[in-house]
């Protein structure tokens, strides 16, 4: 196993690849020609940020199995290019989360008893604590949006000061809130009208971007903390900076600032705000574990072993992946359509397969099921290997059955989603060389080849509807590929599936709800 490391990683990692057999080059001063030169002569590449694992670098790596990203992104790496040639890209999402959710607590106390101030009169050989009265945690209510690892860690933390917790986070089950003890807030809103101290643990996504915004600003209490050691964004910084001059924020503290790396923001000029430069996972502890974890996950992936953070490919041992390939896609299709087209957070997850499919290894089909359902709430922290543990981790319970025949088809996947006593079902199957099927949708049927963009809506079933649809569509420029209907006669209700050739517009999508007799359109992306 013959080991590149490109980038600093710790010693504790370098002493564990070694440990494990690797024979190791620590080469972090290489040029990128250099580095095109070196390549080719090794099984597995470590990298942090910089370098760029791009297909330029795989055409010359030809002995690569595994791209190895020491911290949590993996936006210099070319995934696809790896997916294509069987290279498996592992990274460390979770070695930083005690960190993070200590640095959380370090500027909350920071904030709430003005640590750095003090500090600085003394330094100045000021003794004076005027001006400067701090705030006690107990008894007061702490807000947490995002209850995900981190955010569990501090809800934790905080409860141990007395301290009353509420979240916001409509991807995590009611159970997960009941076992950590926090009052879930359905609504922002509510959330941000009774927190006196604010934190945010959600994944920078298109939907939590400025999540915290002048609007929510609004309905806070005079007098909030806000801490952010998330990412930059979340809390929108120019609204942020308003609510503070408006003396609505009391204090704030910052460790992600927008634009970064720079120390040019304008928090900066607040005396009540502390900031440190995202420092989240700067602990010795952290790097520590980010070294050992990769040094660790790279050999397993260099022996065919399962590797618990694989970003792009699951590790099979007893089905060849030519085999069960297109049921892994299609999972990965059916879990997708979940949050896309309902918005509750998941209870329970069953799945039912019929037929063919019987006869496989379904627990690496329902791996993939589970990372379709929960990528776009989480994006790239969801792989093969660590979907069961996401979904334990937010109290889903999944189920698995099988049954060996099955009318009309030779292998049928059953999703079925439990949310609030509802039940969502969606059912699909392969035909030929892998080409899915989606068959049904909540007792609707259909058959429906899915493709990147389409629009999924349910209406009343009368005249009329459909041409609508069809007219608006075209006026927003969007050009229909297929177009599919499936009718419930009990309760005279239709859904339609249309696959369309491009994305579409929020406006657009407004004026289909505006339809006589639409109850909901959603736009899916696959």
């Amino acid at each position: 196993m013959k080991v590149l490391v490109s980038e600093q990683i710790a010693q504790k990692g370098l002493e564990k690849l070694t440990e494990e057999g690797a024979v190791v080059d620590i080469k972090t001063s290489l040029t990128r020609q250099e580095l095109l030169e070196v390549i080719g002569d090794y099984e597995a590449l470590i990298v942090r940020s910089n370098t760029k694992v791009n297909e330029e670098l795989y055409q010359k790596a030809t002995r690569l199995k595994v791209v190895g990203r020491a911290g949590n992104g993996v936006d210099n790496i070319d995934m696809e290019g790896a997916t294509k040639r069987g290279i498996i890209v592992v990274n460390t999402p979770e070695s930083n989360v005690v960190s993070a959710a200590e640095l959380t607590l370090g500027l909350l106390f920071a904030t709430c008893r003005n640590i750095p101030q003090l500090h600085d009169r003394l330094k100045e050989r000021v003794w004076d604590r005027s001006g400067l009265k701090g705030m006690e945690l107990q008894g007061k209510t702490a807000g947490i949006v995002g209850l995900g690892r981190i955010g569990s860690l501090v809800a934790t933390r905080l409860k141990s000061f007395g301290m009353s917790i509420i979240a916001y986070d409509p991807y995590i089950s009611d159970s997960r809130f009941k076992n950590l003890g926090v009052e879930k807030k359905e609504k922002l809103e509510d959330l941000m009208s009774e927190c006196d101290i604010l934190t945010v643990h959600t994944p920078k996504t298109e939907e939590t971007y400025g999540i915290i915004g002048k609007e929510q600003f609004k309905f806070a209490k005079k007098g909030l903390t806000v801490i952010n050691c998330a990412r930059a964004g979340i809390v929108n910084e120019e609204a942020l900076i308003e609510a503070l001059k408006a003396k609505i924020v009391k204090r704030a503290g910052i460790d992600v600032l927008e634009g970064e790396p720079h120390a040019t923001s304008p928090l900066l000029e607040f005396d009540n705000v502390v900031v440190t430069p995202h420092a989240g996972a700067d602990t010795v502890e952290a790097q520590d574990n980010v070294g050992i974890t990769v040094a660790q996950e790279v050999v397993s992936a260099l022996r065919g072993e399962m590797v618990p953070n694989a970003v792009n490919l699951p590790t099979l041992h007893t089905q060849d992946l030519d085999t069960i390939k297109a049921y892994l896609k299609l999972g990965e299709t059916l879990g997708k359509m979940y949050y896309q087209l309902e918005k509750e957070a998941v209870d329970k997850v069953e799945i039912l397969y019929r037929g063919e499919v019987a006869t496989l290894e379904t627990s690496v089909i329902s791996l993939a099921i589970l990372k379709g359902l929960f990528e776009p709430v989480l994006k790239e922290r969801v792989n093969y290997v660590n979907a069961n543990l996401i979904a334990k981790s937010r109290g889903v319970t999944v189920t698995e059955s099988k049954e060996s025949t099955v009318d009309n088809y030779l292998t049928l996947i059953t999703l079925k989603v439990w949310s609030k006593g509802k039940v969502f079902t969606i059912s699909g199957t392969t035909f030929g060389k892998g080409e899915q099927r989606i068959l049904e949708i909540n007792g609707y049927e259909f058959d429906v080849n899915p493709m990147p963009y389409m629009l999924i809506a349910e209406n009343m079933d009368k005249p009329g509807v459909v041409g609508q649809m069809g007219t608006l569509l075209g006026a927003g420029k969007v050009n229909i590929a297929t177009m599919q209907l499936g009718r419930k006669a009990t309760d005279q209700r239709a859904m339609m599936v249309l696959t369309v050739d491009s994305e579409v517009s929020k406006e657009t999508l407004n004026f289909l709800g505006g339809i006589e007799g639409i109850l909901k359109v959603r736009s899916v992306k696959i």
